[in-house]
This record gives structure tokens, sequence and C-alpha cells, in this order.
């Protein structure tokens, strides 16, 4: 079977992530062949790989100018490939794919009511215009493909309800040794910023800026939440910097940089700046309990990441959060930072608390792995190939 994965909408977070894992694993299949359409960034990444072509082509960097160049570009180069099977990785599918098209769907903000009213209160209308669009053409996107996979049971029936379609759900996984087997030291300063106050109580937070990720409730829960642990130091430690040109997309982070210095929390919070994906376990190693405020999300690879080292887990209650964490996760109201703090104190204050959660989730992350996702994925491609039409099939090995 000769599949043709499109990622070029992958240029940061969960969308990398996936890409970064997928690959070397369906590189490795026996009778899998992949024509892989990413980011020159990405390709001088993942260097060489089995069974793996990557083709040149380059898309203007704005979504919806690569979407158009995509819908009257792309059909071509798949097939001149001589693929069977389209995986659409970016949220949008090929309006007329000459394959069969699986797209896989995982990008939250196009069913958030809580992200439109965001962005509103903000007043950024451009961005809600955008999204708007977006949306639309997300919700037409599952219409076009053949087959639509969200990577968790929660968001799948978001979609369900919001296009009336047939969506299936398969989790993405995890992979703990290939996680954590670069043994490279972080980088300099990042090291000296995760080595000074060591007796502080440590929260992390893995993620770039957005509004979405809901830093801004984080934040607010810092001042209360120093109040009740007495004297004991407090350090919450971002993998990002609130500077708005320091993180991909948009998002302006100045409000969350103003937030910080309007509350008086300078001295807790500490920016790491972005850390490279391959050492971000040793980060995870440094902190006592992870912190996951999202109000919208499809999958949160971090909140996996965080079980798999040992964190027990403050997240805001969502059906996608309560999904992937079950009862390895203390829950909060998502946008209420008192509660959160309250979440945080039962873990501090509870060392056999912390304990069961770390326990839990450890045993959780066990749950998700990228050789089952990839299965999974490859079954369903052959599923789909065997009902349809064998003259659409053979259509796209015309060049």
């Amino acid at each position: 079977m000769h599949l043709f994965l499109n990622g070029l909408a992958a240029s940061a977070g969960g969308g990398l992530t996936y890409l970064r894992n997928v690959l070397p694993h369906l590189s490795t299949r026996q009778g899998v062949q992949v024509t892989a359409a990413v980011s020159p960034q990405l390709r001088r990444e993942l260097g060489v790989l089995p069974q793996v072509s990557f083709p040149e082509i380059n898309l203007p960097a704005g979504a919806l100018q690569r979407f158009w160049q995509e819908q009257t570009t792309l059909a071509t180069a798949i097939r001149q490939s001589g693929a069977d099977v389209l995986f659409s990785v970016g949220n949008f599918a090929l309006r007329k794919s000459p394959v069969p098209q699986v797209l896989l769907s995982r990008n939250s903000l196009y069913t958030s009511t809580d992200f439109l009213r965001d962005v509103r209160r903000r007043g950024e209308h451009g961005l809600w215009l955008e999204t708007r669009v977006k949306g639309s053409l997300a919700r037409r996107s599952i219409a076009w493909a053949d087959l639509t996979v969200a990577p968790t049971e929660a968001f799948a029936q978001e979609l369900r309800q919001w296009t009336g379609r047939h969506v299936v759900s398969v989790h993405h996984g995890f992979d703990p040794v290939a996680f954590s087997q670069d043994e490279t030291p972080l980088a300099g300063d990042i090291r000296q910023k995760l080595e000074t106050d060591k007796d502080a109580l440590r929260l992390l937070y893995v993620s770039h800026y957005n509004y979405y990720r809901n830093f801004e409730t984080l934040l607010r829960a810092l001042p209360g939440l120093r109040e009740r642990l007495g004297g004991r130091k407090l350090r919450l430690f971002l993998t990002c910097r609130l500077r708005s040109e320091d993180n991909p997309g948009s998002y302006r982070a100045q409000a969350a940089a103003d937030l910080v210095a309007q509350l008086g929390i300078a001295d807790m919070v500490v920016e790491l700046g972005a850390v490279p994906y391959s050492r971000l376990h040793r980060v995870y190693r440094e902190c006592n309990i992870y912190v996951a405020p999202a109000y919208a999300e499809s999958f949160a690879h971090p909140l996996v990441e965080a079980m798999a080292s040992g964190l027990p887990v403050v997240a805001a209650d969502t059906a996608v959060h309560r999904e992937i964490c079950q009862d390895a996760a203390l829950y909060f109201p998502r946008f209420s930072p008192e509660a959160l703090g309250a979440r945080v104190c039962q873990i501090a204050d509870s060392a056999e608390l912390s304990q069961a959660l770390a326990d839990r989730g450890r045993e959780r992350s066990r749950a998700f792995s990228w050789h089952k996702h990839v299965d999974e994925l490859l079954n369903l491609a052959a599923n789909l190939l065997a009902t349809i039409d064998p003259v659409r099939r053979r259509s796209g090995r015309a060049s």
C-alpha cells in the first residue's frame, strides 16, 4: 500500500509532534510505501527514512493561501507519486482527491464557542473572522473526505454533532523510549533556570503561548496559591516566552505579560523559551506538578508525556482531558483560578495523593502507543480501499 501523507500545514505544537512520531513508525512497516509532503525544516529533522520519500512541495505560509494552492496543485503530485490513499493531516481535505482520502481532523478551535467568545473579548475581530472562515472549510472538508479520524472520542463526538457526519476516533500514541532517549544536555540558560530554587513547588506548562491554552487563568491562580502555600516558594515553568514575536501564529502575548506585572508574580513565572522536543523529558523530570488549563483541545500530547514522566496532573475539566487522563488527574472548572489553585494545593499538601496520581499516570500513559495508532490507521486505509470504486482507485495512478 502506498500512502501520500499531506503534512504541509504542520508547523508547530501537536502537528509536528504527530509527524515526528508517525513517519518513523510508518517507515518500518512491511509492504507500506509513503510519500510525505512536509515542511523543509521537518524534512531535514527526520533525515533519511526507509520507504519514505519527501517531494519538494513549497506552499505559502498562510493557512488560507496554502489551502487554495493545495486545492489547485496537490492532486498532480498525488497522481505522480502513484499513491493509493491520501492522508490529509492538517484539518483540511482535498476537495477532489484523485484517490480515497482519510482526513485527520485535530483542530478543536473550529468547534469551540469558548474560543470565539475569547477572541471577541480581546477585540481580535480579524482572528474571529479567520477562524470562522477556516471553520467553514474544515466542516466542508469532512464532507469531502471519504473518512474522517479524530484523535479522541470526545472530539469525534464534537465533530459528529457539528457536521452530522460519521467520524471515527483513533488515539494518538506515545513512545516512552523514543521520548526519553536523547541525553543531549539542555541549553545552558534553560539548565540554569531549572537548577535554581530546587526547594520550590515547581509547576510546569508545556505550550507555545496562545489564547485557547488559557494562560491567563493559570497566571491568576498564582497569587492565591502562594498564600495557601505559606512560606514555601512557588515556580511556574513555561516552555515559551510571553512575547508575541517568540510564538508561532498571530496570538498577542502582551496581555499575559502585562498580567504577570499587574499580579506581582514575575518572581514566580520562569520563561524557559522553546525547548527542543527531544529534550523535553529533562524538563518534566525537574518539576513536581503538571498543569493543563487549556479550554479547547483535541488530544494534548503533553498530558501523556507528563503522566509517563511521573508528574501528577491538574487539568481543566474538559471531556478530552478526562478521556486522556481518567483518574490520573485532578480537575477544575476551566475558567476558575481559585479552583485550579485549590487542586494544586491538594497535591502539594499530600505526598500520598501525589504518589497515587503519579502511579496512575504512569499506568495510564501505557495505553497510548504510536505502534497501535499506525496499525489502526493502516487498517482503516485497507478497509477503505476494499470498499472504494476500483475506477477511482486506478485514477490516482494516472500521470
